[in-house]
């Protein structure tokens, strides 16, 4: 068994899609990156790249590579299952949290667990969505940005 660790936060910005965990979700902001910045997305992808020792997302995709501009961060992650598949490992299950204090992620929990479940190829039973908000303190809870947070366990496939 292997297990790895992800964090990723970005800024709230007008004029964006705010998309969490593959879900655009409704919002007057949206998350400011080089990607669609879903938070949760590349939480996951890091997590799994670190359990594998295969580095971690800005290696694979960085911001100075225009290919990777207004990117799926979806479709991204889906790349990274494929690398972690090609290293020899499965995906036991993947347990995460988004740090957002507006809008409240839980109308939306279930849509973003089974579009995880999805392109991670695991059971939506092995993704655990959870959210919580910054009670008004920090970036987050001064409604500046989102964080997420990850963990991914991995077995020999």
């Amino acid at each position: 068994m292997r297990a790895g660790i992800g964090v990723d936060s970005h800024r709230l910005a007008p004029g964006r899609r705010l998309v969490i965990g593959g879900v655009e979700i409704p919002s007057e902001r949206g998350l400011e990156g080089h990607s669609d910045a879903d938070v949760l997305a590349h939480a996951i992808s890091d997590a799994l790249l670190g359990a594998a020792g295969l580095g971690d997302i800005g290696e694979h995709f960085p911001d100075s590579d225009e290919r990777w501009r207004d990117a799926d961060s979806i479709g991204l992650l889906e790349q990274v299952v494929a690398m972690v598949a090609s290293a020899g490992f499965a995906i036991v299950n993947v347990d995460c949290t988004v740090m957002i204090e507006s809008p409240k992620l839980a109308p939306h929990r279930e849509a973003i667990r089974e579009r995880l479940a999805h392109a991670l190829r695991i059971d939506a039973q092995r993704v655990s969505v959870k959210a919580t908000s910054g009670e008004r303190m920090g970036f987050i809870g001064r409604g500046e940005g989102v964080g997420a947070v990850a963990v991914a366990s991995l077995s020999d496939a």
